[in-house]
């Protein structure tokens, strides 16, 4: 049946990328595009999570819950789709990255379970114990996802071979801090009145950690992988860029142009992704020494695969357009999680 198949396709699809295109270095950006996606989506998910430890009023932090309620659990499925990519395309790198750190996916998915479990049982009782200990439990899951999601990515960047490496956390520091920013940003669109204005003091101090930690993650890790050159062209003017866009997000929320200080975040979350790759390539794992060339799948799996993502990465993208249009708007007086 398989030589049936591969015989009713154009010969060109086994031995030519489609129309000519790198392909290998095209899906390297969309892997970390989609990484990045997941990161400011689900970031500002976190963000919120990490400023519900601020909230002591209990309609505050209802309104915090519900403003991220319709979004939370479908948000992750752009790390779905992100270790869908990274098996398809890149295969070796897959095996290579999830067996060396096992007990860090494990402990990834148990932050996630954390921080989606925690708000449901919040809801169910109204017992100042029972609330006190699920809110704690909802802050530390929605600090420790993206803690250890920075510590996989600096692992990744750095040719980290063991479980962690002091400047693999300090990228997993600095994307809680990235984070915080992120839900400060959002809630600046979802919320009114006094959550609106302290919060948004929490992301100006996140905004300033964040730069502050990423340029340390950026010296103390380079210091054993030779690879990441911190004060190479493309380091240098990601860098700048960033602050920039730093600048321009304190700007905007301080002037209540929340929409644009919520873009410059976003910005920053793909410039930070962007950065991983560029610092990688042409190495796409540095502890197995494979290139692009080496862990790409064959041409014809590859352009079959390509085919099968732009028919369905549209319909992602879809229903997601139609998530937000439904959602849109902030979180009215009284409204609460559901």
């Amino acid at each position: 049946m398989t030589d049936a198949l591969l015989a009713g396709m154009p010969a060109s699809l086994a031995t030519e990328p489609l129309f000519g295109l790198p392909l290998g270095r095209l899906w390297l950006g969309l892997v970390f595009a989609v990484f990045g996606t997941f990161l400011f989506l689900d970031g500002f998910d976190f963000g919120v999570g990490a400023l519900f430890a601020t909230r002591s009023d209990e309609h505050e932090r209802e309104q915090l819950l519900a403003a991220i309620g319709p979004f939370w659990d479908g948000n992750e499925v752009w790390l779905v789709v992100f270790g869908g990519m990274l098996f398809a395309v890149f295969p070796k790198v897959y095996a290579s990255l999830f067996s060396r750190h096992y007990l860090l996916m494990f402990a990834i998915l148990g932050a996630l379970i954390l921080r989606g479990l925690a708000p449901e049982m919040y809801e169910q009782r109204e017992d100042d114990a029972w609330t006190r200990w699920w809110g704690r439990a909802f802050v530390a899951g929605s600090v420790a996802a993206p803690f250890f999601l920075g510590v996989f990515a600096g692992n990744w960047l750095f040719g980290v071979d063991g479980m962690a490496s002091v400047g693999s956390m300090l990228v997993g520091t600095a994307t809680v801090a990235l984070t915080v920013v992120d839900g400060a940003a959002y809630l600046g669109l979802k919320t009114r009145g006094d959550v609106r204005l302290e919060t948004r003091l929490y992301g100006y101090l996140a905004q300033a950690a964040y730069l502050l930690f990423v340029v340390a993650a950026l010296i103390v890790g380079s210091r054993s992988a030779p690879h990441v050159e911190v004060f190479g062209m493309p380091t240098v003017g990601l860098l700048g860029v960033t602050v920039l866009l730093a600048v321009a997000y304190v700007a905007a929320a301080w002037l209540g142009r929340h929409y644009v200080a919520f873009v410059a975040v976003a910005a920053q979350v793909y410039g930070l992704a962007a950065l991983v790759a560029i610092l990688l390539y042409p190495v796409v794992d540095p502890v197995s020494a494979l290139s692009v060339e080496d862990a790409v799948v064959s041409t014809l799996s590859l352009n079959l695969v390509t085919i099968g993502t732009a028919f369905l990465l549209p319909i992602i993208v879809l229903y997601f357009v139609v998530l937000y249009s439904a959602f849109s708007g902030p979180v009215e007086e009284g409204e609460a999680y559901t």
